[in-house]
């Protein structure tokens, strides 16, 4: 088995990975909490040994109000009044995929595009997440020297309670505090329940790429059931596969690069639900237990919500957010061989040229290996001539010349699959590489040299792509000719059409591909001609 034929059948056994991934994703059996939500757009209380009064108001999705602007060092915000929700959120200290002077827009309410972050309370007369609120002022600004900004909304009058929201953000940080003060002002106790969740429609974020498809959608995890995703295709279905009631996790909603997520304390009691909503929208989030508060006394609860860049050190935040830099089944070798990139970057200061040094590092690391596979496929080469020799004696009799081929691989000292291990052991690393430069939003926007000027788009100009396609070319020449001319015909081609689909590939991508490719045309040569010449020399003798 030649290396191109191996390859093949690794690429082909790796999608059917993910696609049985995949089916199995959209044929979980559903979560019965989703079953319960699905006549109302709001969430059912947390079940409690004292139940919480039922809810089967049917409310909107969201209401129109004032907004409330603010802005820190890292956010710029627009708050809503109806519900004291986030209605549009930017990242100032990055850029929009199609206008670089521009931050990027993370969550925000258009007529094409909806993605917010709504809370609201379940109880008698509480404010859900389009009760209307007031706030001070319609300006907010994190002043210099301070390292926090606080902005409190006031629930409008009810008999039962008197309600304040507060989020307080950080000067450096993209993590908000979002919290409650509740004052019972009935004449009976209250025992309210607080929901969190985002809401969204499934288009795919600005700029990505159909060909390098990733994921969009929400995110669960708990200490029991650890990281779980649930497309919107299996929100549709009603097949979401949802953690239990717990009383640790959160729930975020992921889409390249970045993530959102609310992250309430452990050791309250929650339940995560799921479900799709009228007019194209999903909502996905968690509904909390409080305290209950006796006539006449306050509570303040709340959580936090984290709205920036998907980073590896999100642990650090919250267990389990860093599995938010989704490097898939790969995680294992992708993260490793991302901090070592980021290690190598604090020296260099290029990413692409971190791209470099890593890409020769893993193949000096694996060169044994690979000296082993291409001094099998060199072999294979010089023997070439005999076996199509072989080939035309025996004809059609597959027997006689597979029995010949065998007696020839015995004589020359050549086991046929000598080159498959050193192949397969190497194939998880790359890929791993390869998730690891695709889910880097380090590599966002980020320079190389000349005309490449970010990393995680494709090159503008395809040179990098030509080159790509050019070093296959001279690799396929490397390799010994397929014996069926089909295959033959295959590995001609395959060259053009890698070139054509890494024109669509990140620039980061396709530079690792290159270098791969030139380092082990190196290797290669160096040992076909090796190989060669103590062929022409074992011949003179």
């Amino acid at each position: 088995m030649d290396t191109r034929r191996l390859l093949l059948f690794i690429v082909f056994s790796f999608s059917l990975i993910v696609l049985w991934g995949e089916w199995s994703n959209r044929n979980q059996p559903h979560s019965s909490l989703n079953e319960v939500a699905e006549k109302t757009n709001l969430p059912q209380p947390v079940e409690r040994a004292t139940p919480a009064p039922q809810r089967h108001v049917a409310a909107a999705v969201m209401a129109d109000g004032e907004m409330i602007h603010v802005v820190t060092d890292t956010l710029e915000v627009e708050l809503n009044t109806a519900g004291a929700n986030l209605q549009k959120v930017s990242l100032l200290k990055h850029k929009d995929a199609n206008d670089t002077s521009k931050p990027i827009v993370l969550m925000q309410r258009r007529d094409d595009h909806t993605y917010l972050a709504q809370s609201g309370l379940l109880g008698e007369g509480l404010p859900t997440h389009i009760a209307t609120y007031n706030a001070v002022q319609k300006e907010f600004k994190l002043e210099d020297g301070a390292d926090e900004l606080r902005v409190e909304f006031t629930a409008s009058e009810n008999k039962n309670a008197r309600v304040s929201k507060v989020y307080v953000f950080h000067r450096g940080s993209y993590l908000v505090d979002v919290s409650y003060r509740i004052e019972n002002m009935s004449q009976v106790s209250l025992v309210p329940s607080a929901y969190f969740q985002f809401v969204r429609d499934s288009s795919a974020p600005q700029g990505a790429s159909v060909f390098i498809p990733t994921y969009t959608g929400p995110a669960f995890y708990t200490d029991a059931e650890k990281f779980k995703k649930v497309d919107f295709p299996s929100i549709e279905k009603k097949k979401a596969d949802l953690p239990p009631a717990s009383d640790n996790g959160w729930v975020g909603m992921l889409q390249h690069y970045f993530v959102a997520a609310w992250l309430p304390q452990n050791g309250t009691k929650r339940e995560f639900y799921a479900r799709q909503l009228d007019g194209g929208l999903y909502s996905a989030g968690l509904v909390l237990a409080v305290p209950e508060i006796k006539v006449g006394e306050q509570a303040v609860f709340g959580t936090q919500l984290y709205v920036g860049p998907a980073k590896s050190k999100l642990d650090e935040v919250a267990l389990g957010l860093g599995l938010t830099v989704d490097y898939g089944i790969f995680t294992i070798f992708a993260t490793p061989l991302f901090w070592l990139m980021s290690f190598i970057n604090q020296w260099v200061g290029n990413w692409g040229f971190s791209i470099i040094l890593l890409t020769v590092l893993i193949k000096l690391a694996f060169f044994p290996l690979s000296a082993a596979s291409y001094r099998s496929m060199a072999k294979m080469r010089v023997v070439a001539p005999k076996l199509e020799k072989i080939k035309k004696q025996y004809g059609d009799d597959r027997e006689r010349l597979n029995k010949a081929m065998m007696d020839l691989y015995k004589t020359e000292k050549i086991n046929p699959l000598g080159g498959c291990l050193p192949v397969l052991i190497q194939i998880p690393v790359f890929i791993g590489l390869y998730w690891s430069i695709l889910e880097s939003v380090e590599l966002r926007h980020a320079p190389f040299i000349g005309w490449i000027i970010d990393l995680s788009a494709t090159d503008p100009y395809f040179v990098l792509p030509v080159i790509m396609g050019v070093s296959m070319l001279i690799q396929t020449r490397l390799n010994p000719v397929p014996a069926d001319p089909l295959q033959a015909k295959i590995m001609k081609i395959m060259p053009i059409a890698f070139s054509i689909i890494f024109f669509f590939f990140p620039a980061g991508l396709v530079l690792y591909s290159i270098v791969n490719n030139v380092l082990s045309i190196s290797q290669q040569w160096y040992i076909t001609r090796a190989a060669e010449a103590g062929q022409k020399g074992g011949a003179k003798d």
